[in-house]
């Protein structure tokens, strides 16, 4: 389970995340991640899940939620140290493996970093 400072429960920082952070998507999962200014220097990263009724039923949307809240405590420290990230689930995602999901989790966050030192954006 990710820590309370770890979830992101503003609908406010959700919205901005989405709309200024950068964008990583692969066949099951949309990463969008933004970096505040400075003055938030010291909070610790923050992850957010958005998993809709595309996906499938409640039982499979909590399923998938479980899955993607563990893989992103597991990569928790590779994120900007106030970082903001919104992790959106596709529709495929439900019949994706755990495997899978996460070899897309990092496909999508290595694309999200090697913009970062590019300095490229969407």
């Amino acid at each position: 389970m990710l820590t309370r400072e770890s979830r992101l429960t503003s609908s406010q920082l959700f919205s901005w995340a989405v709309r200024t952070g950068r964008r990583a998507g692969t066949s099951t999962l949309v990463l969008h991640l933004a970096v505040p200014s400075t003055e938030t220097a010291g909070r610790r990263p923050q992850v957010g899940f958005v998993v809709s009724k595309a996906v499938g039923p409640a039982v499979t949307r909590n399923l998938v939620k479980r899955r993607l809240r563990h893989l992103a405590r597991e990569r928790l420290s590779s994120l900007p140290g106030s970082g903001v990230l919104v992790v959106r689930a596709l529709p495929p995602a439900a019949t994706a493996s755990y495997a899978v999901l996460g070899d897309d989790f990092d496909r999508a966050l290595d694309r999200l970093e090697r913009r970062s030192q590019t300095g490229g954006g969407r």
